[in-house]
């Protein structure tokens, strides 16, 4: 039987894997930027909960969360990626990557449920690029689909922290990564998907106007990863 394009691909983690790619993924970061910063206002601890939300700008966003969490945040990581991506790349669900199928709703919907699922997980993470695509980085206010304020409303008691991206080449001719670890987005529970979805991207406008300032006029606050 032919296989169905909708088919959900759950995570499947490999701790072997996971240990090898890692070495990868640093080598590869270390060989191809000229510096890699952070600054970084959400550190979690051992029983946090996250929901990391991201703006997608390049083809390095599928492993900046990997590269994040084997270095600084340390948690129990999953990720929701598109399923196309997904099929020809299937490695990435071994790293905690699991499909969604954006051109079909009940299949994203079983998605997100998923998401919701594994955020049952003791000291668990989500990664998630609400803009759904890849966009020219931008300080306007981003446009989210509608699954990350799904899920955060059905994920209580977890934090849910914007994470800005900035490549640039105005001081080397190799690129400078900067990143930004927001402070989590406050937010009431009675609040509808909608509501949600509007106060994150003015949240993650608000971080990205920070970061392209700061990488520019004050680059020595950033810490390097």
């Amino acid at each position: 039987m032919k296989r169905s394009s909708s088919n959900f691909i759950p995570a499947n983690e490999s701790k072997w894997f996971i240990s090898i790619f890692d070495l990868y993924v640093r080598n590869l970061f270390w060989r191809r930027f000229k510096n890699i910063a952070i600054d970084q206002q959400y550190q979690p601890g051992k029983e946090s909960k996250t929901i990391y939300y991201l703006n997608h700008t390049s083809w390095w966003d599928g492993l900046i969360p990997f590269l994040l969490n084997q270095k600084l945040f340390k948690q129990n990581a999953r990720a929701l990626m598109e399923d196309k991506q997904m099929r020809q790349h299937k490695f990435f669900s071994k790293i905690g990557a699991f499909s969604v199928n954006l051109s079909e709703p009940r299949a994203a919907l079983k998605s997100l449920r998923y998401a919701v699922d594994s955020m049952k997980r003791p000291n668990s993470s989500l990664f998630i690029y609400p803009e759904g695509k890849i966009v020219p980085f931008s300080t306007q206010k981003p446009q989210f689909q509608k699954g990350l304020g799904w899920i955060a409303g059905r994920s209580p008691g977890s934090d849910i922290v914007p994470v800005g991206i900035y490549i640039h080449t105005a001081r080397h001719d190799k690129p400078e990564l900067f990143l930004k670890v927001g402070s989590p987005v406050e937010f009431s529970s009675e609040q509808s998907s909608d509501e949600l979805n509007l106060l994150f991207e003015n949240e993650m406008q608000r971080v990205l106007i920070d970061l392209q300032d700061k990488t520019h006029s004050h680059p020595e606050q950033f810490t390097t990863v």
